[in-house]
């Protein structure tokens, strides 16, 4: 008997595994979602992309037809952080009820929620640099899909004609820098009785003193 052996080409190899059915056309998408997946069980630092192919099941040549190298990979798993960050806040704030300082003071929990759960993908989300790249690209509104709650939420307390900016910052400042040094282990550890950490209701009780300015 004779076998016959038949030599495939690398690039066709490489097609056919990245139209494999498991990806469903979209390698893109999946390439991010095992980012996602990487970042949260390993860490920023194990965040590469032969590691995010290897995941998806592609070809280590894969993410270069999506992505500018890794900056690129890092800019697009940022821009799927703010879109879940967004949700820990929404959720937070729709158990809430109407009341303006609980739905403020919600969102900050949503916020926390969302740093202690996703460390990694908090520090990549907020990082200076890839805040810069998705600003430099006019289509992507991603920052905008996680400030519109802040300023959704803090409109209440915004004087008629005053400039929202101002209160925006200061219960942006408030709750990023509590979330960071929360990371640091600053304020210590969290348990069930708070969630947040020990300190969280009296250093944001502070936002019980913004006067409610207009109707919700």
């Amino acid at each position: 008997m004779t076998l016959s052996i038949i030599l495939i080409p690398s690039t066709q190899m490489t097609d056919a595994i990245e139209k494999t059915p498991h990806h469903h056309g979209n390698l893109r998408a999946a390439l991010i979602e095992s980012g996602v997946s990487i970042l949260i069980e390993d860490g920023l630092s194990k965040l590469t992309l032969r590691r995010c192919a290897a995941r998806a099941g592609v070809s280590h040549a894969a993410p270069a037809h999506h992505f500018n190298g890794v900056a690129g990979l890092r800019a697009a798993i940022s821009e799927e952080g703010f879109r879940i960050f967004r949700n820990y806040m929404l959720d937070a704030r729709n158990n809430a009820g109407s009341n303006a300082h609980e739905r403020l003071k919600a969102i900050c929990r949503g916020y926390i929620y969302f740093a202690i759960d996703n460390p990694a993908l908090f520090e990549l989300a907020f990082s200076i640099k890839v805040i810069g790249d998705l600003q430099t690209k006019p289509e992507t509104d991603t920052v905008a899909v996680g400030y519109d709650v802040l300023r959704e939420t803090c409109a209440p307390f915004v004087p008629e004609n005053g400039d929202p900016f101002i209160v925006e910052s200061q219960v942006w400042s408030l709750i990023h820098g509590y979330a960071t040094l929360q990371l640091t282990g600053r304020f210590g550890g969290t348990t069930p009785e708070h969630p947040c950490g020990p300190g969280f209701d009296q250093v944001i009780s502070l936002l019980d003193h913004l006067p409610v300015l207009r109707g919700t």
